[in-house]
């Protein structure tokens, strides 16, 4: 291929991709898009700030975490760019081997401490499944993240997920695996344990109560948010249909559950609409469910994973192809 060819296709690639990143800025109707994330699939905001944290994904195994501002919408890669150099706390996690800077991130949770400085979980995927830990300092201009730790998976699980902070430094966290998934609960002095009863096709998104006494579990296969108890016996275990493959769950206004998804195919003879992104809010009392947003998608913004509450719109963020944070009025 001559010289002027590939010069010729390197301008095209990098005009397609400028034109492409122009138009995923531009609203889509109603709905307007955050720019500057690759692959956003879970969104976590900081407490007291006006700060989120996103994970990126390029690939497999690798990408990239984000700062995303609420109100001024700018972007700010922290991981592995621009963080500060690791400092392993060997005490808490004895179990792990050491720092790994390039992992693809996905599930996100957050136990906070005090003056803005707080614990952030992120579950990683590539050269080692673990759950990589950061301290994050939110105190200065823009938030900060320092390795200090990880959780390596249990041993036989397919895939961790999602993660949730429990009392007493313990975490919880979804194996998901469509042929038959679970939680666990891993704590500092003793590792990993099973959870009793949670053994369900597809376990994705994982949210719990403040004390600790209910998770609240994307069923991404049965097309439900799952409540469980913890600590109870015999185990309860509720199923509250929403009609999309739930993917993340978060904690929205009033005490709501907010699930979040898609709908990729129809299963059996029972007809269904496909939908790049749908969200539901859910009474976790009163198992009311209450639809807010259906999105066909577009080449920009292809498969909603996850939805949290900002300001008076609803955040989705995505993989596939997504690339930006969609943003639907309340």
């Amino acid at each position: 291929m001559s010289r002027w060819i590939v010069s010729l296709a390197v301008v095209l690639g990098l005009h397609s991709m400028n034109a492409l990143s122009a138009q995923t800025c531009d609203p889509d109707g109603t709905i307007k898009f955050v720019c500057g994330t690759t692959n956003p699939e879970d969104l976590y905001e900081v407490p007291n700030t006006p700060w989120l944290i996103a994970s990126g994904r390029y690939s497999d195994s690798e990408g990239p975490l984000y700062a995303v501002h609420i109100r001024d919408h700018t972007v700010r890669e922290i991981f592995p760019a621009g963080a500060l150099p690791p400092q392993h706390d060997t005490l808490t996690y004895r179990a792990c081997p050491g720092p790994n800077n390039s992992f693809q991130p996905h599930g996100l949770t957050l136990r906070e401490g005090s003056g803005n400085v707080h614990t952030l979980y992120v579950v990683g995927h590539g050269a080692r499944e673990a759950i990589e830990v950061f301290e994050l300092n939110a105190s200065g201009a823009f938030p900060s993240m320092k390795w200090i730790g990880c959780i390596p998976a249990p041993e036989g699980t397919r895939r961790i997920n999602s993660i949730t902070v429990l009392p007493g430094g313990s975490l919880g966290a979804t194996n998901f695996d469509t042929t038959g998934g679970e939680l666990w609960e891993w704590y500092p002095m003793t590792g990993w344990i099973e959870v009793p009863g949670s053994q369900m096709r597809g376990p994705n998104g994982l949210v719990s109560s403040d004390d600790g006494e209910w998770f609240y579990i994307g069923g991404w296969s049965d097309r439900a948010l799952v409540r469980l108890s913890r600590g109870q016996t015999p185990v309860r275990v509720d199923s509250i249909s929403v009609g999309f493959n739930v993917d993340n769950v978060r904690w929205g206004r009033a005490g709501k559950v907010i699930v979040a998804g898609h709908v990729t195919r129809c299963e059996g003879s029972d007809p269904c609409e496909p939908a790049a992104a749908r969200v539901a809010e859910v009474d976790p009392n009163t198992f009311a469910v209450r639809q807010l947003v259906d999105y066909e998608g577009n080449d920009f913004f292809k498969l909603g994973t996850v939805a949290i509450d900002v300001n008076d719109e609803i955040w989705i963020g995505g993989i596939n192809g997504s690339f930006g944070i969609a943003r639907f009025p309340r």
